[in-house]
């Protein structure tokens, strides 16, 4: 089971940096109690399945399949961190779009603290295996539509809520689905890199002159 006792605070302060927000006194004591409210509100939920990789409909354009290159399975994972936090986030936009700001930040570093420990338990379970980094629909040319195929395969708008909508976003908001390539021999290290990812026109690291480390 996870549990956000605490958020990663420099993450969240990375994604702040990204939307040009600086720190000072104010912004921090804003923080520490965003973060309390954010911890009150979010309740984490995460599935994960190990699929054979082969006629699996999921190795769809150049990049996954370089990404999942030699691996004959694959885990596939969603996790949320729930509604509560999308509700929080829009009433703070209403009345203080400081505070919505830094909600959104944490909660996205929340969301990515709940996939790193995804990640260590899935590693757990597959000692003997080697395996890649997280994968998402959006990535690349990764079709961001096969969110709803991913869901689909793992139950989870029945078993956690998790949904899509019709422009395949995710419902909650602050929600990861993935894919980990499974091999039983090593694998050669992979960056995406920014050139390849379609997002890099918008991206608000770019903007910023960082990265989001994939």
């Amino acid at each position: 089971m996870i549990k956000l006792t605490e958020i990663n605070r420099a993450e969240a302060i990375r994604y702040m940096g990204g939307s040009g927000v600086e720190m000072n006194e104010a912004m921090d004591a804003l923080l520490r109690s965003c973060e309390k409210e954010l911890q009150n509100a979010a309740a984490v939920k995460y599935l994960y399945k190990k699929i054979p990789l082969q006629d699996s409909g999921l190795l769809i354009g150049k990049a996954v399949k370089k990404h999942l290159e030699n691996c004959g399975e694959a885990i596939i994972l969603c996790a949320t961190i729930g509604a509560k936090v999308d509700k929080l986030i829009r009433s703070a936009s209403v009345t203080d779009m400081a505070k919505a700001v830094v909600i959104d930040a944490i909660a996205s570093a929340a969301v990515e603290q709940v996939c790193e420990k995804l990640d260590e338990i899935i590693k757990n379970e597959n000692p003997d295996k080697y395996l890649t980094w997280r994968f998402s629909p959006g990535y690349g040319d990764y079709p961001i539509e096969l969110q709803e195929k991913f869901l689909q395969i793992l139950d989870a708008p029945r078993k956690i809520g998790l949904c899509s909508n019709e422009n395949s976003l995710l419902t909650p908001s602050k929600s990861v689905t993935a894919i980990i390539g499974v091999s039983d021999t090593p694998l050669e290290k992979k960056r995406l890199g920014c050139a390849y990812c379609n997002l890099n026109k918008t991206c608000k690291f770019r903007k910023s002159g960082e990265h989001c480390e994939i």
